[in-house]
């Protein structure tokens, strides 16, 4: 029987974010499954994936903050802007110190401008960037601002090539590796992203993620016990929960609901629940029109089967 809701799990290095989903709907025996938000091959970590109606949450999850544990190199520079390209400068950088970079990694807390780097799926006329870069063609990339809420300098290890550890906490849609790439150009001495692993996705933490391996080597029926509750995949978002006799409408997404509370920055969706606690819907919080106070919640992303709550109305 399909399951609805998500795994968490911690991504090995070597296999792509899709490989674990086929991987996943292998262990299942189910197809409608993805994940929320790539991870690079080389990159460990938290790689929450959806299952059955949960897929319609993995933008919903994205939305959170992500952290991230990245080793930095001094001294190199790639065309990948990680390990695994094609080195572009070289130089000495052994007059670089733990406190050089603490200070210059200070400058890049707060909104920063990001250009994506071309071996990225971000989109160029249709077509995926590292598409284009395989044909060893480079095309014009607007900046993207993005927030780095966080960034500490964990370690130091000096040498003519030093590598540092950074604790990073930003937005969706951060590139780590082009943090790294420009921590070095800001350092005068180039850099590339040497190591990563993601900590945490909206509400999904590394300490609870479950090996891929460990699940398989368990079995099916372990796999699907470790699923977690669609609620568990909105717990960083905003929630509003409905009263009963608004519930029926919802479920067939109509009319939009009043809701007397701020919009904030309208960043997140908002999450309504039942009274019983369970995920109804997803909704865009926007200002109600006229001038009034308060905001319509506008439901987009159902979840709540119309025959549940046939009655209300």
């Amino acid at each position: 029987m399909p399951v609805d809701g998500v795994l968490n799990i911690d991504k090995p290095g070597g296999i792509t974010s899709h490989d674990v989903v086929a991987r996943v709907r292998r262990l299942l025996g189910q197809r409608r499954v993805g994940h929320a938000g790539t991870l690079d091959p080389m990159a460990t970590g938290v790689l929450p994936v959806c299952l059955g109606k949960a897929t319609r949450l993995t933008e919903a999850i994205q939305a959170g903050r992500k952290e991230y544990t990245a080793e930095v190199t001094f001294g190199t520079a790639t065309d990948s802007q990680d390990s695994t390209g094609q080195v572009t400068a070289r130089r000495n950088a052994s007059h670089l110190t733990e406190q050089d970079v603490r200070e210059a990694l200070r400058s890049f807390v707060g909104a920063i401008w990001q250009v994506p780097p071309m071996t990225s799926a971000r989109r160029h006329e249709g077509r995926r960037l590292y598409s284009i870069a395989r044909e060893g063609v480079e095309v014009p990339r607007e900046p993207r601002q993005v927030w780095i809420y966080a960034a500490s300098l964990d370690a130091f290890a000096p040498g003519e090539q030093p590598k540092a550890i950074l604790t990073v906490v930003c937005s969706s849609g951060t590139y780590i590796r082009t943090l790294a790439h420009d921590l070095g150009a800001a350092l005068g001495v180039g850099a590339h992203m040497s190591a990563l692993r993601r900590t945490m996705v909206g509400p999904f933490r590394h300490e609870d993620a479950a090996p891929l391996h460990r699940l398989e080597a368990a079995g099916r029926d372990v796999a699907a016990a470790a699923v977690l509750p669609m609620t568990a995949a909105v717990a960083h978002l905003p929630t509003v929960t409905l009263p009963n006799e608004e519930l029926g409408s919802v479920a067939h997404g109509t009319p939009p609901t009043r809701w007397s509370g701020s919009p904030g920055d309208g960043a997140l969706p908002v999450a309504l629940l039942s009274d019983a606690g369970d995920l109804v819907a997803l909704a865009k919080l926007v200002r109600a029109k006229g001038g009034s106070d308060g905001c319509v919640l506008r439901p987009y992303a159902v979840f709540l089967e119309p025959e549940a709550y046939a009655d209300i109305r």
